[in-house]
């Protein structure tokens, strides 16, 4: 996994949460559907920079599981950083076998 493939990961993630806050300045980010906003932002995005196709469904069902994960597994951790970890670790390394 590249170093730079993961900062560029961590950096998309943290844009679209900056994205999604704009867009939802009024309720201060609170969006009880985010994740089909993110999905929507990020499918063509983040199928670029990882080099193969992620539909927004997809993107749906791995952001709900990722969200209650990281919640249980590493509170601590910057969930943009946990995110792209998760995101190199199944899609790049899928590249290598």
């Amino acid at each position: 996994m590249a170093d730079v493939t993961l900062t560029q990961l961590e950096m998309l993630f943290q844009e679209v949460g900056q994205k999604h806050h704009e867009a939802y300045r009024e309720t201060d980010g609170v969006d009880p559907e985010w994740p089909l906003w993110y999905a929507d932002w990020l499918a063509d995005k983040l199928s670029g920079l990882l080099g193969t196709t992620v539909t927004k469904s997809e993107l749906v069902y791995l952001l709900v599981h990722l969200d209650k994960e990281q919640a249980r597994e590493a509170p601590d951790v910057p969930w943009s950083r946990y995110y792209a970890r998760f995101f190199a670790k199944r899609y790049l390394q899928e590249e290598s076998r």
